[in-house]
């Protein structure tokens, strides 16, 4: 189990902080949707075109905002993105028709996706001697907090009034700003000098990007659990419609309990490279039996997918933890909300891409899909520790150059 408390102030103010905020995201993942297709009536399709709007319009602001984070203060600008967030939250509420939802869904996207980045440079400085294991940490109290939010979105959904929704949109609003108000108690963090070379480094890391990209391609696996497996319980076994709510349970209680734990282990960029590629074996394994889970009895069915769960949610502990790694080790100090806002848009595009991916290749197709997509994963894997590696290279080259124009000024 990890350890309930951070060690210093600033990392429980981080840890608090994010903790109310995930709670608010819980309400609006569980039941965000739902909100404007039952409560305000818009059709299914116009809120999955606005939301895809949103998911892409919001890619470039990580990098952006994470620019200005770095230059001017992580704690100003991640605080204000939460401001603006709960603004256009509560925005909703006034979206009745199809462009004013899409205004305030793309404020409310964009907003997310800066203050991820924002945030990055505050983990980097708090986090300690090892920032890849608190955000591990910060990983398992999203869990935590994203659970207890959809608890309260079932409440919202069984009772299913206009007026429950709307308190459930205020309700989240309200948890974005404590949360920025709570970060009025972290010390402000002064931003780094900027170094000579080209404003915009991040974009021109092609070592890097590489590694961004092959995360982006990983991720899609966090909507395995979201969106393809239910489908897939629903429309292809015989398994109980409960076993969709079994199978979140299952991955995220491992999630809380073991997320730290096995990022303590991945210490390096090429200990980060080596668990992307277990990574990608077990996600091929648990495609592999979700897929042989079809036209089975129902307890064969439903066994035979709680094994795969299992397994798929120790793959997401492998790539998470790689990701932290290699996206924090290999990004200058300096330019950390920058690089971590390019790293967050493979995340970004498999956000936008993913459910639609996985709806055509494993529902529509089936069990070929499956196999399609577990074979993309591990293939990804097996990519990964080479990308590392270069992007490791370059890093450390970079460093040299670095270090050798500072003898030269010195001199």
């Amino acid at each position: 189990m990890p350890q309930l408390l951070p060690d210093t102030r600033p990392q429980r103010v981080l840890a608090a902080s994010n903790f109310v905020y995930t709670i608010g995201s819980g309400l609006y993942l569980t039941a965000g949707v739902l909100y404007f297709t039952q409560a305000t009536h818009l059709p299914a399709g116009q809120v999955g075109l606005g939301l895809g709007i949103a998911g892409f319009i919001s890619l470039a602001l990580g990098i952006a905002v994470g620019h200005l984070a770095d230059r001017h203060g992580a704690r100003g600008v991640y605080a204000t993105t939460l401001i603006v967030q709960a603004l256009a939250t509560a925005g909703f509420v006034l979206a009745d028709s199809f462009w004013p939802f899409v205004l305030m869904v793309c404020a409310a996207a964009g907003a997310k996706a800066a203050g991820t980045a924002a945030r990055s440079p505050l983990i980097r400085h708090y986090g300690g001697d090892r920032p890849q294991e608190f955000r591990a940490y910060l990983r398992a109290v999203t869990n935590v907090g994203i659970s207890l939010g959809a608890l309260g979105a079932g409440w919202v959904v069984q009772v299913g009034t206009l007026t429950a929704y709307q308190l459930m949109v205020i309700g989240n609003a309200i948890a974005f700003v404590v949360s920025a108000a709570l970060l009025l108690f972290l010390p402000p963090v002064t931003p780094l000098p900027t170094t000579a070379g080209p404003r915009w480094i991040a974009l021109q890391d092609r070592p890097y990007l590489l590694l961004t990209t092959l995360d982006g391609i990983m991720a899609i696996q966090f909507k395995v659990l979201t969106v393809a497996i239910p489908l897939w319980i629903i429309g292809a076994t015989t398994a109980p419609h409960w076993l969709i709510s079994g199978t979140m349970l299952t991955g995220t209680v491992i999630v809380v309990v073991f997320q730290v734990r096995a990022s303590r282990s991945i210490d390096s960029p090429s200990a980060g490279g080596n668990a992307y590629r277990r990574a990608g074996i077990a996600f091929f394994i648990a495609c592999s039996m979700i897929s042989m889970s079809g036209g089975i009895p129902a307890w064969a069915a439903a066994a035979l997918l709680i094994t795969a769960v299992v397994i798929h949610t120790v793959g997401e502990l492998w790539h998470s933890a790689a990701g932290f790694e290699v996206s924090f080790a290999l990004a200058p100090q300096h330019a950390t909300g920058q690089y971590l806002g390019v790293f967050g848009l493979g995340a970004g595009l498999a956000e936008a891409l993913g459910p639609g991916l996985l709806i055509w290749l494993c529902i529509t197709w089936g069990r070929p899909g499956w196999c399609v997509v577990g074979t993309m994963f591990a293939l990804t894997g097996l990519a990964a520790p080479l990308a590392v590696r270069w992007t490791q290279h370059h890093h450390q080259a970079r460093q040299a150059q670095l270090k050798a124009a500072e003898n030269i000024s010195v001199a």
